[in-house]
């Protein structure tokens, strides 16, 4: 059967719903009461579903302030409402249509506008352009690289040098405070060619002999001292009896050599540093020359040395003919070991001056003109050499002490020929102050 047809199926919408035509088995009419009250909650229901269909839509949909609003002008028939109408409506009325609501959408598929940020005012950094490093960098690279360089060319230099067997046998004297070094100036000609020889006035001898003999010692405190010794000096050498001090080099090389200057000075020689003819020259060249005083020419045919009165720059030649001459000097021997000191001090004041460190040239130049020239003992390494260095630019300056062995004649005549004679007694203090490790209390032997 339809089920438009069926009865109680009708009458439990009717009940529902309420019945809005005539039935056919009975018609009801509504008083005018009746009327209004559905009329009422008509009205109730059209505006809460219109209310509840505004809210859904505001949250999907919520509304954004306009950049620039238009001013807009309302008429006065925009505000008026029309009047509900008081006619009763004839005939039945259709049911009020509910909208349906949208259905409400969670809040995570809200969409979520973030809060507006606020400027940065702050001027940002300046920024080197890409593929550039900043400057500092670049200084730093280049402060590196110096230092290895400072560190690298000496290292080179030292490998170019040669060695000596230095270190004697049998007994020694007891190992002093402090660090005591024998530098050594021989006349050594092996690499000079006989146009050389000529031009240095060096001479043509065969074998070695020494024309500069110093002891510099550095004690744990106080001041460090430079020593001459008289290569003339009249001294016992082991093996050999008596002889001048020189001959022990010529007969015993550098070994025989420390041997008889710590048998005869009772101070152990820690480390051995040799220059000879060959390579001084060299070493004033590569400074670009030393700057000497001289207060009376000097004119020696023998040393070739030929040179004016007055402070002059002296160049790899004539600073060789001045630290070698002698026999035109008036004091002799004495007198040119006075000179030897000068120059070996103006030497090692402008090697470490700031200007060598800072022109490359010049300081590969020095490092390889010293490493050529000097040869050192087999356990004289580079911190010794810097020690020495040291010591000698500290000596120079005048912070330090440069001593004469005491001597009792300078002319004395001996089996060895014209000889020097040292003074035993004030000669053995002075040594055994500084075997102790004390230098306060020898300036009565300076020169």
């Amino acid at each position: 059967m339809d089920p438009r047809h069926d009865s109680n199926r009708q009458a439990d919408l009717d009940w529902l719903y309420g019945s809005e035509r005539p039935s056919v088995d009975r018609t009801e009419i509504m008083d005018a009461s009746e009327l209004a009250e559905l009329e009422r909650r008509r009205a109730i229901a059209a505006k809460a579903a219109a209310a509840a269909g505004a809210q859904a839509a505001q949250k999907a949909n919520p509304p954004q302030e306009p950049q620039n609003p238009a001013r807009v002008v309302h008429r006065e028939s925009d505000f008026s409402q029309p009047k509900p109408s008081t006619k009763r409506p004839v005939g039945p009325q259709p049911a009020p249509r509910i909208p349906a609501q949208p259905a409400a959408r969670p809040a995570s598929a809200q969409p979520q506008i973030p809060p507006p940020k606020r400027p940065d005012r702050r001027r940002p950094a300046a920024r080197p352009p890409a593929g550039r490093k900043p400057w500092w960098k670049w200084l730093l690279l280049a402060l590196v690289a110096w230092l290895v360089w400072l560190v690298v060319v000496p290292l080179i230099a030292l490998g170019t040098g040669g060695k000596a067997q230095e270190q004697p046998d049998g007994e020694r004297p007891a190992e002093q405070p402090g660090t005591t070094t024998l530098l050594v100036g021989s006349d050594a000609r092996e690499k000079l060619t006989p146009e050389q020889q000529a031009e240095l006035g060096t001479g043509t001898e065969t074998g070695q002999r020494t024309d500069t003999m110093m002891l510099l010692y550095s004690p744990p405190k106080g001041r460090p001292v430079l020593v001459s010794l008289p290569r003339d000096s009249y001294v016992q050498v082991p093996g050999h009896g008596r002889n001048k001090l020189n001959a022990a080099y010529s007969l015993g090389g550098p070994e025989l050599l420390v041997r008889t200057v710590e048998q005869d000075t009772g101070l152990r020689v820690d480390n051995y540093l040799e220059i000879g003819f060959d390579g001084f020259a060299d070493v004033v060249d590569s400074l670009g020359g030393i700057k000497m005083c001289l207060d009376a020419p000097m004119v020696d045919k023998d040393s070739h040395t030929n040179l004016p009165a007055g402070c002059q720059k002296l160049n790899g030649t004539n600073a060789l003919g001045y630290v070698r001459m002698r026999k035109a000097d008036p004091t002799g021997d004495i007198g040119r070991m006075k000179r030897q000191r000068q120059m070996i001090g103006a030497i090692v004041k402008k090697s470490t001056s700031p200007w060598t460190f800072i022109n490359p040239v010049r300081y590969w130049r020095l490092n390889m003109a010293v490493g050529d020239a000097i040869r050192r003992g087999e356990k004289t390494g580079m911190t010794d050499l810097v020690g020495a260095a040291n010591a000698m630019r500290t000596v120079s300056s005048g912070k330090g002490l440069t001593l004469a062995v005491p001597l009792s004649s300078t002319d004395a005549t001996t089996a060895a020929g014209s000889s020097v004679l040292w003074d035993e007694e004030r000669a053995g203090a002075m040594f055994a102050k500084m075997a102790q490790g004390d230098t306060s209390d020898l300036d009565k032997y300076a020169e």
